[in-house]
């Protein structure tokens, strides 16, 4: 073969792995959108497959099929893997990131239940790839938000690590507490296990395996279930505020012809008069 053949063949297949790599890994064409819808598509059957597989009258009744869709459902996304390993202009970077490891970890476990029984039931981490989801409906502004979110959690910091440590100590404080007051004829048979009732009081989940049966007991579970939601609203407080002042610090465009404000942060023009916009 030629060189001039030899770097024909080079260019098709770079042009084939390039059209490939617009399809699994892109969102700008339709194919590329219709590929990821089907591919939720996919990836919800095949959790609900391994959920109905847990039903024991169930799985009893559909053992080969469920079996059949589970092997069937791993070679299809075995393939994509495959496919974006391959098209991939960095294959070790994608394999690498977080896409990438999810995307190995729904076909891992079928292989390794051949040797290890129930292994399978760790396909479950295949939802986590339904978040390609907000690639394919280009809900940016849920990303955006996100991202806030992240900004105002490092923002406060402190502020959380102070809250929860005095949240902490506050669970201690009451768990001593409760276990003085009832003691382990009513269940308190240890701190710890009161601690445990503490925050599960004051977070109000309110499991039910242990309660009071003192008077003075209830007194102090209903004060600390009053305690919870105020610091429900704390917390939300501290979030809120560090997300209002983001907000607060936005950057304001003036327009230098006409006077024209805003603070939107992809204007680039003047919405009236079109002259570029500077920063104030």
């Amino acid at each position: 073969m030629t060189e001039t053949a030899l770097q024909s063949k080079r260019n098709q297949l770079r042009q084939w792995r390039q059209r490939i790599d617009q399809v699994v890994n892109g969102s700008e064409t339709s194919v590329a959108r219709r590929f990821d819808v089907i591919l939720i598509a996919v990836i919800l059957a095949s959790v609900v497959a391994v959920m109905l597989e847990s039903i024991e009258p169930v799985n009893v009744r559909h053992h080969i099929l469920l079996h059949t869709l589970e092997w069937g459902f791993t070679l299809i996304f075995t393939i994509e893997y495959t496919l974006r390993l391959y098209s991939s202009p960095a294959p070790l970077a994608y394999a690498r990131s977080f896409y990438g490891i999810v995307d190995l970890m729904a076909v891992l476990p079928t292989y390794i239940s051949v040797l290890i029984p129930g292994a399978q039931a760790l396909i479950v981490v295949r939802l986590l790839r339904i978040m390609r989801v907000f690639r394919v409906l280009k809900l940016a502004s849920y990303t955006t938000a996100g991202e806030d979110l992240v900004r105002a959690l490092r923002k406060g910091g402190r502020t959380i690590v102070v809250f929860l440590v005095a949240i902490f100590a506050l669970a201690i404080t009451l768990g001593s507490l409760i276990y003085l007051i009832e003691g382990a004829e009513n269940g308190f048979d240890s701190i710890p296990r009161s601690v445990y009732w503490a925050i599960v009081t004051l977070t109000t989940v309110g499991y039910g395996d242990i309660s009071p049966q003192t008077p003075l007991g209830q007194l102090l579970a209903a004060v600390i279930m009053v305690l919870g939601y105020a610091i429900i609203v704390v917390w939300a407080g501290i979030i809120s505020s560090h997300l209002a002042s983001k907000k607060g610090t936005s950057t304001i465009f003036m327009c230098v012809t006409c006077g024209d404000s805003t603070s939107h942060t992809e204007a680039r023009y003047c919405r009236r008069c079109g002259t570029p916009l500077q920063s104030e």
